[in-house]
């Protein structure tokens, strides 16, 4: 008589931390949830994955407003965040009405703070799965704004000077559309425990937001191949979108959420250089920034991480 033997696999909730103690198991048995699942898996598999036990769990809770109850915490860090994100708005919608700076000026500077500030709230959202959809309504909200100042349904005339280049409300339908929709699905889909959801808005608003305004202030040497592209741009954009990104990569991992590691900055790394790479070629005519660079992290991250 053969017998044949089993081990158990264990899988964690991705917004648990983890240790270094690693074990070997098979990928296509592995799957999230809240609490620790128990499965059989027979041992001769050809396919393994890395598994780490989880550590300390008191740093996930420690950075919630209202940690003995989740749902109010949530609830109340949506509505903090969301009061945040539209002050945000307009002040910078009040500012580009009194003229204070360059329209294009204005443009970028709610481009680069309006996802990084939103991202500094994510850790004080509980464990629970429903808080990924709860936070990406704040961004989604700003969906539906902005499909009904680019149709004319609504007006607001310092919301559409601080978000367009010319001052035309139909731009609204494109890069701000774009910068709204990255946000929202990078909430919903990626959630805080990702690397790919760090990438991509860290190099969607400090990358490509920097690189236009050092691209329009110093970049007088263009690149061969895109003469409305300058070589400092293309390395602003690369140099600001990887520190944002390691420096989210360190603010996620005080709470629990990310584990930091040279390999992690590695791929961060590769991934700014792949984002400002794309953001320089001829197609950015044809293709919103807003569309190509989130994209260009997605599909990267999605192979690296």
């Amino acid at each position: 008589m053969t017998t044949r033997s089993c081990s158990l696999s264990l899988s964690f909730s991705p917004n648990w931390r983890f240790s270094n103690n690693r074990t070997k198991f098979d990928r296509n048995l592995i799957h999230k949830s809240n609490p620790p699942v128990f499965r059989p898996l027979y041992p001769n598999s050809d396919k393994s994955l890395t598994v780490r036990t989880p550590r300390n769990l008191m740093s996930l809770t420690a950075a919630s407003m209202f940690p003995a109850n989740p749902v109010l915490n949530d609830y109340c860090v949506a509505g903090l965040a969301g009061s945040v994100a539209l002050s945000l708005l307009l002040f910078w919608g009040e500012i580009a009405k009194r003229g204070v700076f360059d329209q294009k000026m204005i443009r970028k500077f709610v481009h680069i703070s309006i996802g990084l500030v939103f991202m500094l709230f994510w850790p004080l959202f509980s464990y629970r799965h429903e808080a990924a959809y709860l936070a990406a309504l704040i961004p989604g909200v700003n969906i539906i704004r902005m499909l009904l100042l680019g149709m004319g349904i609504w007006k607001d005339e310092a919301t559409v000077k601080s978000m367009s280049r010319f001052g035309d409300y139909r731009e609204l339908l494109k890069g701000p559309l774009y910068y709204a929709t990255t946000i929202t699905l990078a909430s919903a889909i990626y959630w805080r425990t990702s690397p790919i959801a760090i990438a991509s808005i860290c190099n969607l608003c400090a990358g490509d937001g920097m690189a236009d305004i050092l691209g329009r202030r110093f970049g007088s040497e263009k690149l061969p191949y895109n003469r409305n592209k300058s070589y400092v741009g293309s390395i602003a954009m690369a140099t600001f979108g990887f520190i944002a990104s390691v420096g989210y990569m360190h603010y996620f991992s005080l709470s629990g959420l990310v584990e930091e590691s040279w390999g992690l900055v590695l791929r961060f790394l590769v991934v700014s250089l792949s984002s400002a790479v794309v953001e320089s070629l001829p197609i950015s005519a044809e293709l919103d920034d807003n569309l190509t660079v989130p994209l260009t992290a997605l599909l990267v991250g999605t192979l690296l991480f």
